[in-house]
């Protein structure tokens, strides 16, 4: 059985188009599940929780902008 690389090299523009590509395939399959209504199938709606927590590890490997020194305060 294959085994995964360990050493996966993506650039930060990588990221991002992974990100917007995900974005775009919720919109969608969001789209969708409103226009069928209670028709919705358990496969969509699985998609979109994987989908939304994939989008929600790529956030958490996110670095922001903290100062070392004194308090942060944003706005």
């Amino acid at each position: 059985m294959p085994q995964y690389n360990d050493m996966i090299e993506l650039s930060v523009d990588d990221m991002d188009l992974i990100e917007t590509a995900l974005r775009g395939s919720a919109a969608s399959l969001s789209q969708a599940a409103l226009e069928d209504g209670k028709d919705g199938s358990a496969d969509r709606e699985n998609t979109l929780r994987r989908i939304h927590d994939l989008l929600g590890k790529l956030h958490d490997q996110k670095v922001f902008y903290r100062p070392k020194g004194g308090v942060y305060l944003s706005g």
